[in-house]
C-alpha cells in the first residue's frame, strides 16, 4: 500500500490498550495524546484491531456485530463532558493499570453508557440520533433488539438458548417484541449514535496530525451474532437451520491440529444473489470510522476452510472456493477502489496471490516468521518474510497481534539461533528488538507497521493473543501511560526519517535537506 505515492509508517495498537483511568482503553483523552504521540514519532499511520462488541472470550475478531462500535470503547470523560453524564458517575473502583479485566469493566461501564445513551436520547441530540438510525437502517434495528435479547438470556447463545419464536424470529413475536423493549432499543441506538460521533471526532483529530488510521474486518461473522441471527440465509445451514459447518484453518506454525474458528461459513451463491450487498454495506460503514481497510484472512475470498460444525478440531477441513473475483469486481464497480490490506499470511496458493494482485492488493510481510533454519542449522535467507527480500507492494510488520513480541520470541530462541539472528541483524542482545525494526523499515516494502509493544521493548506478558486458545491473558495487554516517551518516539522517528517513511515524497525529502522550500 503506497500512500500517495510515499513510502510510510505506522503503529499497531488497539483502543483496548491504551491507558484510561476506566480500566480499559478507550476513544477519550488518551486516544487524543496517543494521536500526537504517534504523529510525533513521525508516523502517518495508526493500525486499530477490529472495532465492534465483543463476544464470548472478549475477542475483536469474534464479534457480536459486523456493523455495531464496541459501547465499551466510549469514552465516559467524553460523555460527562457533553452533559450525558454526572461527575459522580465517573467514580470507578481500582481497575488494573496494565491488563483489562472485562468482567469488572462490563459490570461497571455498561450501565453508565446506557445511562448516558438514554440521556442523550431523550436530550437535545433526539432528532440527530433518529437520522442516525435513518441511515443506517439496514443493521442497526436488529443489531439493538437483538442486544435486548442478549441481556435477557443472560449472554446466551441465541440459536441454542433462546425461545424458539425469539431465537429464530418469528414475525408476530419479534414485533411485539420491539413494541415492549422500544426504550430499551432506543438506548442501544443512541450509544451507537455516541460510538459514531466520538470515533468520528477521533478520526478527524488524527486527520489534523497528518495520521491515517486503518481499521480490520474479520472475514467471518461470529456464530452468536446479530449478523447470523438476522441473516441466517447468508450461512450455510442444516434442514432445521442449525449450522452445518463452521470455518477455521488446517494445521500451521500457529497449531498442530489446526484453528477451529467455529465461524459458520458463507453461503455465498445467496451472497451472489444478492450483489453481495451485506459485504458491500460492512465496508462501507467501516470506511466510515477509518481510512485503509485490513481484511483478515484474506485467503478466505479464493477459497475457505470448511469443517463440519460437530468436529473437535480442524485437522479434517477441506477447501472449497469462493466467488472473491465476483466480489472484488462488484465491489469496485459500486466503491471505487478502496484502500484495503490483504492478511495473507498462511499457506497462499497461486490462486489468492492472483486474487490480490488483480486488485491491486498490499499483502503482509511477517518479519519474525523470516527466520527459518536449514537442516544444518544455518538461516534460511531466501525466506520470504526475510526484511531484505521483501517487494515493494506489501505492508510488512515485525509481528501483529497473534504473534509474540518481538523480545518475548527471541528469548524463547536457542543460543544457536539467537547467535543466527544477531549476525542478520548485525546487533547485540540489548539492541534486538530495535535492530529489527530498523530492518523493517529500510525494506523495500512500501509500508511499515510496528506494534507498540516492540517499541516499548516488552516481553511476552505483552503479548496480545493466542491463536486458538480462549484464556484470561487474550486481549488484556495495555500499555502504561507515559511509555511511549520521548526517547522511544524520537528513535522511530529517526528510523522513519532515514528509511524515507516520515510521510515525505522523495523529491519533497531533498528539498527537505538541501533546504528549499
Amino acid at each position: 500500500m503506497n500512500i500517495g505515492g510515499k513510502r510510510s509508517s505506522g503503529i499497531l495498537l488497539h483502543i483496548t490498550s491504551l491507558p484510561s483511568e476506566f480500566g480499559i482503553g478507550d476513544l477519550g483523552p488518551d486516544a487524543y495524546e496517543i494521536t500526537e504521540s504517534i504523529a510525533a514519532s513521525g508516523a502517518v499511520l495508526w493500525q486499530m484491531l477490529p472495532l465492534g462488541p465483543t463476544g464470548y472470550g472478549n475477542s475483536p475478531y469474534a464479534q457480536r456485530s459486523a456493523f455495531a462500535g464496541n459501547e465499551m470503547l466510549l469514552s465516559p470523560e467524553l460523555l460527562y463532558k457533553d452533559g450525558y453524564l454526572r461527575k459522580e458517575d465517573l467514580l470507578h473502583p481500582d481497575f488494573p493499570s496494565r491488563h483489562v479485566d472485562f468482567q469488572s469493566v462490563n459490570e461497571w461501564k455498561m450501565p453508565r453508557m446506557k445511562k448516558a445513551g438514554w440521556n442523550a436520547y431523550k436530550g437535545k441530540e433526539r432528532d440527530e440520533i433518529e437520522a442516525f438510525r435513518e441511515k443506517e437502517k439496514y443493521w442497526i434495528e436488529d443489531y439493538a433488539l437483538f442486544m435486548v435479547l442478549y441481556e435477557k438470556y443472560l449472554d446466551a447463545r441465541w440459536h441454542t438458548v433462546w425461545d424458539k419464536k425469539e431465537g429464530w424470529r418469528d414475525k408476530e413475536t419479534i414485533e411485539r417484541v420491539r413494541k415492549e423493549k422500544r426504550n430499551d432499543i432506543d438506548v442501544y441506538v443512541a450509544m451507537q449514535f455516541l460510538f459514531s460521533k466520538q470515533m468520528h471526532a477521533l478520526l478527524d483529530h488524527a486527520h489534523s496530525k497528518g495520521l491515517k488510521i486503518i481499521g480490520d474486518i474479520p472475514i467471518f461473522a461470529g456464530a452468536d451474532s446479530a449478523d447470523t441471527w438476522s441473516h441466517l440465509d447468508l450461512f450455510k445451514t442444516d434442514s432445521s437451520g442449525h449450522y452445518s459447518a463452521v470455518s477455521g484453518v488446517p494445521p500451521d506454525n500457529f497449531s498442530s491440529t489446526g484453528q477451529l474458528w467455529g465461524n459458520p461459513v458463507y453461503n455465498w451463491k445467496r451472497h451472489e444473489a444478492d450483489d453481495f450487498r451485506w459485504w458491500k454495506e460492512r465496508i462501507k460503514r467501516s470506511l466510515e470510522m477509518t481510512d485503509i481497510v485490513r481484511i483478515d484472512h484474506f485467503r478466505g475470498f479464493d477459497a475457505y476452510y470448511e469443517i463440519k460444525a460437530d468436529e473437535k478440531t480442524a485437522e479434517h477441513g477441506v477447501w472449497k472456493k469462493s466467488p472473491g473475483k465476483a466480489f472484488f469486481t462488484s465491489l469496485e464497480k459500486d466503491m471505487g477502489r478502496i484502500p484495503i490490506i490483504a492478511e495473507d499470511l498462511g499457506w497462499m496458493t497461486p490462486s489468492v496471490n492472483a486474487l490480490r494482485e488483480r486488485f491491486g492488493l498490499p499483502g503482509m510481510k511477517i518479519a519474525e516468521f523470516g527466520f527459518s533454519w536449514k537442516e544444518d542449522g544455518t538461516l534460511n535467507t531466501y525466506d520470504d518474510f526475510l526484511p531484505h527480500n521483501y517487494s515493494r507492494k506489501f505492508v510488512a510488520y515485525t509481528g501483529t497481534h497473534d504473534n509474540d513480541t518481538v523480545r518475548g520470541w527471541y528469548d524463547k530462541l536457542s543460543q544457536e539461533k539467537k547467535h543466527s539472528v544477531r549476525e542478520y541483524l548485525s546487533s547485540p542482545d540489548e539492541e534486538i528488538v530495535w535492530s529489527l525494526i530498523r530492518s523493517v523499515m529500510m525494506s523495500n516494502a512500501d509500508t511499515v507497521i510496528i506494534p507498540m509493544q516492540d517499541i516499548l521493548e516488552e516481553g511476552s506478558e505483552a503479548r496480545m493473543n493466542y491463536p486458538s486458545t480462549c484464556n484470561d491473558e487474550n486481549w488484556t495487554w495495555r500499555m502504561e501511560k507515559g511509555s511511549f516517551s520521548e526517547y522511544r518516539r524520537s528513535r522511530f522517528a529517526f528510523l522513519s526519517r532515514i528509511s524515507g517513511r516520515n510521510g515525505l515524497t522523495a523529491e519533497e525529502d531533498r528539498k527537505r535537506i538541501s533546504g528549499k522550500s
